[in-house]
């Protein structure tokens, strides 16, 4: 029986798998393992430093990202720029195998010769341009505002270069529409996660709870709007829960008195954090990708308040509650506090979630779609 092998390029150690992006990456590398793929992991290590779980996979080797200032000099994106290896392709070139780029972020490789007549694929988790739009809108003023707005226009600029993939796997339907009208060569594969079925707790909780990976500007800007607009309004305890947030969310969240901010909670924590809560509010402005926290809180918590950004072309609009303004979001945590989430709640999300995110399924279209062969 042939050996089907692939290369990974991971813009990030994808583990612990505690953020959006890496809980996508890592969650599909244990899909296509499980489903006999011999997978040849490469990591980008600014941080993260390297994870004993991933010697799981057939092969893992890491490189130093390149952030320094002078990567920024150059029409090429910081975000590919900065992912630039030589050591990578050297180690590429050892072999025929056909290989996956996790998002625009890792493909400097289909701006090399040497590859040009390799089957290289990407995982779209975004349309990238508009993401870094978005931040950029976000941002009020100083060199933060001015990075992402050239980021995103280079990103725009950048794109065309799907044109050399062998095939894109866009994670929403939204996505897949965009990158499928101008490149062709498109398959939908949904975001890959860490449960199997919903694991909802029946019954009623007690609190609020917002989640994120909240050094992230998109995230910090939704934790603030919620705390100010939502949680202030209410006489219920509100958590805050996520990576590293800034003095200022900490400072804000003090000044009111039912609101608590948890950082950095392990995985472990977290779950049980979503599973306990009541509901689970998740807001955004950026209707791009595909949101893993939505998908986590579907897997393990009680009810889902989202707004429409945060459902935008995922088909799970009918298993949230969605609100857009916020005296209509106080209205609806006021009215879910007093409904007890039931075993037909959770039969009926997970018939749905089944459908659309089972992570073996997603799997093996990835395999079918792969040419394997030399």
């Amino acid at each position: 029986m042939t050996e089907n092998h692939l290369h990974i390029i991971a813009f990030d150690v994808p583990y612990p798998a505690n953020y959006g992006g890496v809980i996508d990456v890592f969650y599909r590398v244990k899909a296509l393992t499980e489903a006999g793929v011999k997978v040849h992991l490469h990591c980008f290590e600014y941080g993260r430093g390297e994870q004993e779980v991933l010697k799981r996979c057939y092969e893992v080797k890491y490189y130093k990202r390149d952030t320094s200032f002078v990567k920024q000099l150059s029409l090429t994106p910081f975000i590919v720029n900065s992912r630039r290896s030589e050591a990578l392709v050297q180690d590429l070139l050892k072999d025929d195998y056909p290989i996956l780029c996790e998002g625009l972020h890792t493909t400097a490789v289909l701006l090399d010769k040497r590859l040009k007549n390799r089957k290289i694929y990407v995982r779209a988790h975004n349309v990238e341009h508009d993401y870094y739009k978005g931040l950029g809108d976000s941002e009020k003023f100083g060199w933060k505002k001015f990075f992402y707005l050239v980021e995103a226009w280079k990103l725009r600029r950048y794109e065309p270069i799907l044109h050399k993939a062998a095939g894109i796997f866009a994670i929403s339907q939204q996505d897949a529409d965009y990158f499928s009208k101008k490149y062709g060569k498109v398959t939908l594969v949904p975001g890959f996660n860490s449960a199997d079925s919903v694991c909802s707790e029946t019954g009623r909780g007690e609190y609020v709870l917002y989640h994120g990976n909240l050094s992230v500007k998109e995230n910090e800007t939704a934790a603030k709007w919620l705390i100010e607009n939502v949680f202030a309004e209410l006489d219920l305890h509100c958590i805050v829960a996520g990576l590293d947030p800034s003095d200022k969310l900490a400072k804000l969240a003090e000044k009111h008195s039912n609101v608590t901010l948890m950082p950095n909670p392990d995985d472990a924590e977290m779950i049980d954090l979503l599973r306990q809560a009541q509901v689970n509010i998740m807001v955004t402005n950026q209707p791009t990708g595909l949101k893993l926290k939505l998908l986590n809180a579907l897997y393990n918590g009680r009810f889902c308040l989202v707004n429409s950004d945060m459902v935008k072309g995922t088909s799970l609009e009918n298993l949230c509650v969605v609100a857009d303004e916020s005296e209509q979001m106080i209205s609806e945590i006021k009215r879910l506090m007093e409904e007890d989430f039931t075993e037909d709640d959770i039969e009926e999300r997970d018939a749905q979630m089944r459908q659309l995110y089972d992570n073996e399924s997603n799997a093996r279209k990835i395999v079918e779609a792969i040419s394997f062969s030399s």
